[in-house]
């Protein structure tokens, strides 16, 4: 059969990946055609569009580059109805997806299934229609949105587990160096422990947390503490030099960079500090008690939309998946180097909180459900696409 995928970002290009490689085993005569990114072209098929090419968040970048949004919408339609799929697979990426699902099936060319859809449990939850009226079956990696799309919307949907947990699960499994080797590898002191400090993928969130967070853990150098900074290869090395060099006279050359080893770095520490994203997560799976923190230009805007527009009480997936509290949240306005400090020492081993944060974070593991997301994913369209799906 035909597949049809839409990835507009990194995240999405690496999970489309992994559902079409699912799909195979599913349907080993799979044709894929996809706008995604080296990720899924390596596993096969016809890449029409790169994922760089329309990825572009925020109004004026938009804008700016709306004529090639424009052209990249136009030639999927059309490729679509040349092609005639026997599925769309949409992949997050709201904006330009649902205006082709809406595309997809006013023409009834095929069924539209949308993994991992739009966030609109958090704002714009009118969108609610769209996908009601346009998307075969949404396919979710995050437990919390059954109630709020089968509960508060009467729309059903299929929950398949979580990737992350899936990258954790595999990661744990593999994985068998010990603290010491990796200390030795970075140069590090085996007896003392790690700060791991992740401020995320982006280029704007490095520059705008890292120096703040490196702050906000500076006393722990006196406690015995090394500070060990996370770092993509994504961004250049010299950003990572640049910000440190800039840090008060008592702190440069204090901190350890590794790159491309958020794993392994978060499975050998202590505490951490994370940028909010999938990281956090990620942190709370490796069962690392942390801070999560997202400083912006507009802090006090952000925690007025926060308050006032945003639709749910947290930002950081762990407090949505537990529906309480477990992650604690320094963003917006409360971004200050000196909470980063009192959260974080609340949170060392011996004190209560530290095992509270423990027991609570294997919680999480529960309740995000049984590994193979993209597996169960496949298997639910595969055999949606052939009639031969029966619902539990």
């Amino acid at each position: 059969m035909k597949y049809f995928l839409i990835a507009g970002e990194a995240s999405g290009d690496l999970h489309g990946a992994n559902l079409m490689k699912a799909i195979k085993k599913e349907d080993p005569e799979a044709s894929f055609r996809f706008y995604g990114g080296d990720l899924m072209s390596s596993v096969g098929g016809t890449r029409l569009c790169h994922y760089r090419k329309l990825a572009y968040m925020g109004f004026l970048p938009v804008l700016a580059h709306l004529p090639q949004i424009l052209w990249g919408m136009h030639r999927c339609k059309r490729e679509i109805a040349n092609w005639k799929p026997d599925a769309v697979i949409l992949i997050d990426y709201p904006g330009f997806n649902l205006q082709i699902a809406r595309y997809v099936h006013r023409r009834k060319i095929c069924p539209v299934y949308y993994y991992i859809g739009p966030k609109i449990w958090a704002w714009k939850e009118g969108r609610i229609k769209s996908i009601r009226a346009n998307v075969d079956r949404l396919f979710s990696i995050l437990p919390f949105e059954v109630d709020f799309y089968e509960k508060k919307h009467n729309y059903p949907i299929s929950y398949v587990g979580n990737p992350t947990a899936d990258e954790i699960a595999a990661f744990n499994a593999e994985y068998h160096e010990t603290k010491e080797a990796f200390c030795l590898r970075h140069r590090l002191d085996p007896q003392k422990g790690i700060i791991a400090l992740l401020p995320g993928s982006r280029r704007v969130e490095v520059k705008r947390n890292l120096a703040i967070m490196c702050r906000g853990v500076g006393r722990f150098f006196d406690k015995g503490y090394q500070v060990v900074i996370g770092a993509t290869s994504a961004l250049p090395a010299s950003l990572y030099t640049k910000i440190l060099a800039h840090l008060p006279k008592n702190l440069r050359g204090k901190y350890v960079v590794v790159t491309n080893e958020t794993f392994p770095l978060l499975s050998h520490s202590t505490v951490a500090t994370i940028v909010s994203g999938t990281a956090v997560l990620e942190g709370v799976l490796m069962g690392v008690p942390l801070v999560a923190v997202y400083k912006t230009p507009f802090g006090r805007l952000l925690k007025w939309m926060q308050e006032h527009i945003l639709q749910v009480e947290w930002v950081t997936l762990p407090n949505l998946i537990s529906k309480k509290l477990v992650v604690s949240e320094l963003v917006a306005g409360d971004t200050r180097d000196y909470l980063i400090d009192e959260f974080l020492d609340e949170m060392l081993p011996g004190n209560l909180l530290y095992d509270e944060q423990v027991a609570e974070y294997k919680r999480v593991w529960d309740r995000l459900g049984p590994i193979g997301a993209a597996e169960h994913a496949a298997r639910e369209m595969v055999g949606r696409i052939k009639g031969e799906w029966k619902e539990a």
